[in-house]
């Protein structure tokens, strides 16, 4: 279930004020993510590259097992060693999404995150205990299309009656949680990540599905999720209040190219009128 409004910043943290001391608790924290448009759905960068529906089994494999070494020898990350027996069983158990800790276990949790802030294509779809984290990520660009109108930022909470119900075989998000040891970026982020996934009965286990088609169908008891959309126009604006408490593109990547997109941000964007 989703609610959508359209607000200004002052008015969105306002808005976010009222979320926060209406739904966030220990057990069910409030996540949220930026989009740089807000007619773009909800999608993992998975589906993004055409693989939406890839058998959980088949990522496994081709993470660990065809790509695995390879990583692990020129990155020096450690991979979790393939298990076929495992991979058969675990991804057969119907149950699997619901009992917490079950999917991913934590190597290949770690391993998962990892690539997730490296571009590979993810199931993950990323989220921030921050708002004003996934504030910059609505605003950090203007999309190659050319400026949107508005953008988006949503904010998710898995269980805001305390209870989460459902279909056992239907799809179902899985929040994963934030403690796990991976790349930086997951600490400077503030990243918790979620995962779709419904079991196949034809192919006897689990496949990744659509975050956007659960909440577009409404399933019973699935969560919430709120849609704030705030105009483009207030860009400047908006990165500028978020720099002022040391939120970037450096704070929160750490790499070089993102030292220098802040540095052109700080000395030229934010000072374009001594350059008129």
């Amino acid at each position: 279930m989703a609610n959508k409004e359209n607000l200004d910043w002052e008015t969105f943290e306002q808005k976010l004020k009222e979320l926060r001391a209406k739904y966030a608790s220990a057990t069910s924290p409030l996540l949220f993510r930026g989009q740089a448009n807000s007619d773009w759905p909800l999608t993992t960068t998975l589906e993004r590259n055409g693989a939406g529906g890839m058998l959980f089994s088949d990522y496994y494999q081709l993470t660990c097992a065809r790509m695995g070494p390879e990583v692990q020898t020129f990155a020096g990350v450690e991979v979790p060693k393939y298990d076929r027996r495992a991979a058969q069983h675990d991804f057969s158990n119907r149950q699997l999404l619901w009992v917490p800790g079950s999917f991913p276990e934590i190597s290949l949790y770690r391993y998962m995150a990892y690539l997730r802030h490296l571009g590979f294509p993810s199931p993950l779809l990323d989220w921030s205990r921050s708002p004003f984290v996934a504030a910059f990520f609505a605003f950090r660009d203007d999309p190659p299309s050319g400026r949107p109108e508005k953008r988006r930022i949503y904010a998710y909470c898995e269980m805001p009656e305390g209870s989460k119900g459902g279909a056992l075989g239907g799809p179902t998000i899985y929040p994963i949680g934030p403690y796990v040891q991976t790349h930086h970026r997951h600490f400077r982020q503030r990243c918790d990540y979620t995962i779709c996934g419904q079991f196949d009965v034809a192919a006897d286990q689990w496949r990744f599905h659509s975050h956007q088609d659960v909440f577009d169908h409404a399933y019973p008891n699935q969560d919430h999720l709120w849609e704030f959309d705030l105009r483009s126009t207030e860009r400047d604006k908006i990165l500028r209040t978020l720099n002022d408490y040391n939120l970037n593109a450096f704070s929160l990547f750490g790499s070089e190219e993102s030292l220098l997109e802040t540095m052109w941000f700080r000395e030229y964007g934010l000072r374009k009128d001594a350059y008129s």
